[in-house]
């Protein structure tokens, strides 16, 4: 981080978070609008948060907000005044942080335990990689039956170009014991109780060290918002939102299987190839959820859009998936019944989004968009949303209906 910058920053963060702290009582903008999304219990109010533009409001304390549908709409990299924001701590973000004294310490089974401060992270060979981040429950309002847990629209995600380290240089650095099975990661965000568990997440020895895993320190060219990390963040590509862990501090290899309850116990899936169950049962076995599934998105035009009859309309939108890259997106304009290729835009890699296009002309009357990715393991989407009792993982076929005239 430039010097020049790094007082103001550190002044913004320390008062920013901190006012954050107190969000039971303060409100940090008057809300703009209060959008309706399309399922129970689905209003939001748009509220304009430190380093944000007005994003939906899920909760206040912790901070946790949807960006708008609409942003995905014309630039494969979400900006970051718009990126989403999911806490799971009550006191978070950190009421303050120096970014001049912040360390990242490096310890457990290893030979050499480090300490190292930002500027040491960044003197090591750096990397970029576009990548999405997608919370697991993304999308979880649409669940029937209803789950609990927040309930999101389709805005529980984000792409950008991540810079840092790659977490294999600074193991590599520390000397990794052999028999070392798990790693662990700790931020600086607490809980506000002390029997809330504290929010640690966990790799495998050898997915760490797989050179993609990244200490990041900056997103689309600019210093991490302080609601996505500041200064230094996790970055698992490919993996769900919640391994993706803020505000790093700590990361601690472990000679046994990780026994936080947040992979003991939170963020489990049912252990079978669809992760599903039938609707209102429990699952009989469960593993830590783990890589992304296949999605897309049409971005325009939007629900409920009216276009020309007889005239040629360009529709476009997103697709992704959890690492093998998108190898085609078709579009159906029957509900899913006849399916027609679409374009695909340009590969920033096989972690990002991949925009699509296709020029569709419709006769009048009411029409059913769908569409449905296909990624180079073969992978789709169901026509028909699966279902768990946590409401994670949903990647249904989409439908926007629109009407010619």
């Amino acid at each position: 981080m430039p010097s020049n910058r790094a007082p103001d920053r550190r002044q913004v963060f320390t008062q920013a978070a901190a006012w954050l702290a107190a969000a039971g009582s303060a409100r940090p903008a008057l809300a703009q609008d209060s959008p309706s999304l399309p399922f129970d219990n689905g209003d939001r109010p748009l509220v304009a948060y430190p380093g944000k533009r007005p994003l939906l409001r899920l909760t206040t304390r912790p901070p946790q907000l949807e960006t708008p549908f609409s942003v995905f709409d014309g630039d494969v990299l979400t900006p970051n005044d718009a990126f989403f924001v999911r806490y799971h701590l009550a006191n978070a973000p950190p009421a303050a942080l120096d970014a001049d004294k912040w360390r990242l310490s490096v310890g457990g089974a290893v030979n050499t335990p480090l300490e190292l401060s930002l500027q040491e992270l960044k003197a090591l060979p750096a990397v970029e990689l576009a990548a999405v981040n997608q919370c697991s429950g993304n999308s979880r309002g649409f669940s029937r039956p209803r789950v609990g847990g927040g309930q999101l629209g389709n805005g529980a995600m984000g792409n950008a170009r991540w810079r840092g380290v790659p977490l294999k240089a600074v193991l590599e650095r520390s000397g990794v014991k052999a028999g070392a099975r798990d790693v662990e990661f700790n931020g600086a965000d607490t809980p506000a109780m002390a029997t809330t568990p504290d929010f640690v997440k966990a790799i495998a020895i050898d997915h760490a060290r797989d050179g993609e895993v990244m200490l990041a320190w900056a997103m689309n060219g600019e210093d991490l918002p302080i609601l996505n990390g500041y200064p230094l963040r996790l970055v698992v590509p490919g993996y769900y939102g919640t391994y993706w862990v803020k505000h790093l501090t700590d990361v601690t290899v472990l000679d046994k299987e990780s026994d936080s309850y947040w992979m003991k116990t939170a963020y489990r899936i049912p252990a079978d190839p669809c992760a599903c169950v039938e609707p209102g049962t429990a699952p009989s076995a469960t593993v830590p959820i783990n890589r992304l599934n296949v999605r897309s998105f049409i971005t325009s035009p939007a629900e409920g859009a009216a276009v020309r009859a007889g005239r040629e309309t360009l529709v476009r939108g997103i697709a992704f998936d959890g690492g093998y890259g998108i190898a085609e997106v078709a579009l159906s304009t029957d509900g899913g019944a006849h399916w027609r290729p679409t374009r695909l835009g340009p590969d920033l890699g096989r972690y990002s989004f991949r925009e699509w296009s296709a020029a569709i002309t419709l006769p009048r009357g009411a029409h059913a968009l769908a569409v449905r990715a296909i990624n180079r393991a073969g992978q789709s989407q169901p026509m028909q949303a699966l279902w768990n009792p946590a409401g994670y993982m949903r990647n249904a076929v989409e439908t926007v209906r629109v009407r010619a005239g």
